[in-house]
């Protein structure tokens, strides 16, 4: 059965008149009568009952007739689907972040991609460390990250998208709740709450090498796994944690969070497989950087223009 024959039978079906759906389809009478002919024959039933004046659908082609209506309509978008694919318009996009872009960057990137990309989905992937993304990124199971460099893996290319200040999140009834301005070597007898050190955080080495620039080493009373279930230990008062400002978009009961003035930014960069010519890829990266999501050649404007969308 080809699916030409589904289209002859469709045209037949809808016009009742032979000679109407050979003119429908550009085609003569003769062979397109020929081919029903051979499709009922193939299928071993009758489609349509024709008299002198009248072609009519049988019982068995109103049901045949439901079901070619849907197997052409599935083909027809399957056309448009790998037509746009092809453009770079409709695919998945699987997406990893770090916890704290979780909180501001994704919901950025999702409107973005939703306005300038909207036959596109995203497959989101969450509270994934730097060295996690990157795996994923060489094993395929991601497309794009949302991430902190440095980047360790070869074959990963990269843009930054904003250089965060360093934040400490402590618990509302903390002395820090009350200062107007905090410095790290007020946080020296504090008990911080701190990334996994097996995990290979960024944040934990930009914060231990601020810590240790005003001359100590963080106690690390707590280590977790996860932005929230840090945010979580804060909030219960078992300690502070030092994150980057994105944090700020996820208020959470119980937390204050305080700028510090001599700790060091993390930086946050968008990242995919050098060698990826998905053309959905593509196309993102051009509406990104359209958008003036990413940050300019290093220099002064970067702190200006740090987190401009994302």
């Amino acid at each position: 059965m080809e699916l030409r024959h589904l289209r002859y039978f469709e045209a037949v079906a809808e016009t009742r008149h032979f000679g109407k759906a050979a003119e429908a389809l550009h085609m003569a009478q003769p062979p397109l009568s020929q081919a029903i002919r051979r499709l009922e024959a193939e299928l071993g039933v009758e489609l349509f009952t024709r008299t002198t004046r009248q072609v009519a659908l049988t019982g068995a082609g109103e049901v045949f007739r439901t079901d070619v209506e849907r197997i052409l309509r599935a083909v027809d978008e399957a056309v448009v689907r790998v037509a746009r694919f092809a453009q770079g318009v409709e695919g998945v996009l699987r997406v990893g972040l770090t916890g704290s872009a979780s909180y501001r960057q994704l919901p950025a990137l999702a409107r973005l991609v939703k306005r300038e990309l909207p036959h596109a989905m995203m497959e989101v992937h969450t509270e994934m460390l730097t060295p996690a993304q990157e795996l994923g990124l060489i094993e395929r199971r991601l497309d794009i990250g949302v991430l902190r460099p440095p980047i360790r893996q070869e074959g990963i290319a990269h843009r930054l998208i904003a250089e965060e200040p360093l934040v400490v999140a402590a618990p509302e009834e903390h002395w820090l709740a009350g200062a107007e301005t905090v410095h790290i070597e007020q946080l020296r007898h504090e008990d911080f709450i701190l990334y996994d050190a097996t995990l290979g955080s960024v944040v934990n080495d930009a914060v231990v090498r601020s810590c240790l620039a005003s001359g100590f080493y963080p106690n690390p009373a707590y280590e977790v796994a996860e932005t929230s279930a840090a945010l979580a230990l804060v909030a219960a008062g078992l300690g502070i944690a030092v994150l980057p400002d994105s944090i700020r978009s996820a208020p959470r009961e119980g937390v204050v969070y305080k700028d510090i003035e001599d700790a060091l930014a993390v930086p946050l960069a968008l990242a995919w497989r050098a060698d990826d010519d998905s053309p959905l890829l593509k196309r993102l990266l051009d509406v990104l950087e359209r958008n003036d999501v990413f940050l300019p050649a290093a220099g002064p404007e970067n702190d200006k223009r740090a987190g401009h969308v994302l």
